[in-house]
């Protein structure tokens, strides 16, 4: 295994329970680990969530990880991917003075050349999002910036593999057994 840092980004599959995000995250601070990025979502099983994050570490440190996540009695599954494995994007908006819009032509031309889209616009601000990497995001960031951000957020990684996962399978076969002891209780 290499001993090499790579971003990976992890997918944990569990059931919806109050707490649980806080002993994952725990696992990180104790190895003293930064999430760089969290999503949270449902999956594409009725009941079952995802949390999506991603970390900056070796692979040996994220299988070790791995190994104490999937310990956590809700939690499914656990998988992780560098980013070529992966299909990714993130969000982020930007509300910005409305005057600009109109008497600075260089925002239209970022807004244009970044193909950022114009979610809303009224007589104060106007808001803009732009979906795509990271670095698309800090790109559009910097050049808005000298022009002045009334607010900005960016959303959490989102992410799907490219090769298939049988977490699906997995997923339902857990969904049948959960559905199957309700009906004995």
């Amino acid at each position: 295994m290499s001993e090499q840092i790579k971003t990976y980004t992890v997918s944990i599959y569990t059931e919806n329970n109050i707490g649980l995000f806080n002993r994952i995250s725990a696992i990180f601070q104790r190895r003293k680990i930064n999430i760089e990025s969290i999503s949270a979502s449902e999956s594409e099983i009725d009941d079952v969530f995802k949390f999506t994050l991603v970390v900056n570490i070796t692979e040996p440190q994220m299988e070790k990880i791995k190994g104490q996540i999937e310990r956590q009695v809700e939690v499914i599954k656990a998988f992780y991917h560098t980013d070529e494995e992966t299909i990714f994007t993130e969000s982020a908006l930007f509300k910005i003075a409305s005057e600009l819009l109109f008497e600075e032509p260089q925002i239209q031309n970022i807004i244009k050349e970044s193909h950022a889209r114009i979610v809303t616009v009224n007589r104060d601000f106007f808001v803009l999002e732009k979906s795509g990497r990271r670095s698309e995001i800090d790109l559009v960031y910097r050049e808005l910036k000298p022009f002045g951000i009334m607010q900005f957020t960016r959303s959490g990684r989102i992410a799907v593999t490219k090769t298939e996962m049988p977490i699906s399978t997995l997923l339902q076969q857990f969904k049948n057994e959960q559905e199957a002891a309700f009906a004995k209780a």
